[in-house]
């Protein structure tokens, strides 16, 4: 599992380092419209205190412990994994690039501003049922959310070999 995970996320930068293109690929997936019914369980009714932002969970949170993570949804052009509820997470300190006045980035998400950054500031979210699988249903579907949101993840840290953290996420706030 620790190989999938790795490879996940060094997909994940590799993917933001190619950073803004003019041959931006246009995925036809799912937008962001709300909730599913079965992705009404996981989203918080009111944000959870005491998050960290991704790069210090990165750094303080050990393996298997609880934590509380906010972050914005990016960090490559496709954060998204297919068909599961999952996506990379960017820490609130990086600008993404609709952040910067007079930018004209076709994905300010995939933060390709701050690409030297990112490999120190980005997390893994997974959502998962009660028995610790991950959900099968796309994440924008699932929880309503889509590109740049910021949301409060609320799960267990999986870390891996390389230190890649990765949030097996219970419960969800969108800001």
């Amino acid at each position: 599992m620790n190989w999938n995970l790795s490879t996940i996320t060094f997909g994940l930068i590799a993917l933001a380092a190619v950073g803004c293109s003019s041959e931006s690929v246009k995925t036809s997936a799912p937008t962001a419209s709300g909730p599913s019914p079965a992705g009404v369980p996981y989203i918080l009714a009111a944000e959870p205190t005491g998050a960290l932002g991704v790069a210090e969970a990165r750094e303080r949170a050990e393996d298997e412990s609880e934590v509380i993570v906010v972050g914005r949804i990016g960090g490559s052009e496709n954060p998204w994994i297919e068909n599961r509820a999952a996506f990379s997470l960017v820490d609130n300190a990086l600008k993404a690039c609709s952040d910067i006045p007079g930018d004209a980035c076709e994905s300010p998400w995939d933060y390709c501003c701050e690409t030297d950054k990112l490999p120190s500031s980005m997390a893994l979210v997974k959502v998962v049922d009660a028995n610790g699988e991950v959900v099968k249903e796309d994440a924008r579907k699932l929880l309503g959310v889509k590109e740049l949101s910021t949301v409060v993840v609320q799960g267990k840290a999986d870390r891996d070999a390389d230190g890649n953290l990765t949030i097996l996420a219970t419960n969800i706030f969108v800001k």
